[in-house]
């Protein structure tokens, strides 16, 4: 089983990563040993600079008792023009399970299709499925549940955003995005959610989507990749902030999440990454624990206990 998008999931299958994801993270605090993936190992590759995705899961490896390979291309025969094909049949007889956080998604899927062990988008320009569980978890840890859930995505409609389009969709949260023109999300993600019968909306009003909203969620208004074009972003999206000022048109207990790194000033303000409605580095750290419980999903021998 490859994990490429959030929908190669089922639901049941994402609320046991949830539960298993809390049952990892209670048993870390409490010193419990969790060798569940003894004598396994997972290839890394980074095509871009990580931080929370690299140290996650090279030490979800490391506590579920396995090994973390890093790879970076430049230092791989990838780099020397060795194929995406031959790449993931090498790998697949050395390693269990391949992880890459690619530039380009069809990269992840060219990998995919010619590994024999499970491959886990750890990011790409068109979807970021590891994120989208941590922000799920987040969010039930916060609230309780997750079903009837209203979320509010302000900014570019991104990789993240559509991750978060189609995990709404599956676990039915109402999901209001809203983007200037021209930063929508994929009309083909947005439409294959509501074929999953989710209550997706797309609209250029930042305070109509934040109105009474439980989850208020942003992302960098520059992206990886998107650097040429930082100041018509900049100008662009000066209007999509979350700010105090949007918080208070949420619910009072609304949850407020960031997937990180975050420019303070620009898609978020200081005090709002601050304030008692922020998860945002409970989020962060909840990547460590749902890529643990996908990982044992993925690669494990059925071992929990």
């Amino acid at each position: 089983m490859h994990i490429i998008s959030i929908a190669d999931l089922s639901v049941d299958d994402i609320y046991g990563i949830l539960e298993l994801a809390e049952d990892l993270k209670k048993k870390r605090k409490e010193g419990v040993v969790t060798d569940y993936l003894k004598n396994k190992s997972l290839a890394m590759i980074f095509e871009k600079s990580s931080t929370r995705t690299r140290v996650s899961f090279e030490v979800g490896m490391t506590d579920l008792g396995g090994h973390g390979v890093y790879l970076d291309p430049g230092m791989m025969q990838l780099g020397r023009g060795e194929t995406l094909p031959d790449t993931a049949k090498i790998l697949s007889g050395y390693v269990h399970g391949i992880m890459i956080r690619a530039k380009s998604h069809d990269t992840v899927i060219e990998i995919a299709k010619n590994a024999t062990v499970p491959v886990v988008n750890g990011l790409t320009d068109h979807e970021h499925p590891c994120q989208a569980l941590a922000d799920l978890m987040t969010i039930r840890e916060r609230k309780g549940y997750i079903e009837g859930l209203r979320f509010a995505w302000i900014g570019d409609g991104n990789n993240v955003c559509h991750s978060l389009i189609l995990a709404s969709a599956m676990t039915g949260m109402k999901m209001s995005v809203a983007c200037p023109k021209g930063y929508e999300p994929d009309t083909n993600v947005v439409k294959k959610a509501q074929a999953m019968g989710g209550d997706i909306e797309v609209t250029n009003d930042p305070k109509a989507a934040a109105m009474d909203a439980d989850v208020l969620y942003t992302d960098v208004w520059v992206s990886m990749g998107d650097e040429a074009e930082k100041d018509k972003r900049l100008k662009d999206l000066r209007d999509y902030q979350i700010n105090m000022g949007l918080v208070k048109l949420a619910k009072k207990d609304c949850v407020v999440l960031h997937c990180l790194p975050a420019h303070r000033g620009q898609e978020i303000t200081d005090d709002v990454m601050k304030c008692k409605n922020s998860a945002i580095f409970e989020q962060a750290e909840n990547r460590l624990h749902v890529q643990k419980a996908l990982l044992v999903k993925l690669i494990g021998n059925n071992a929990r206990a």
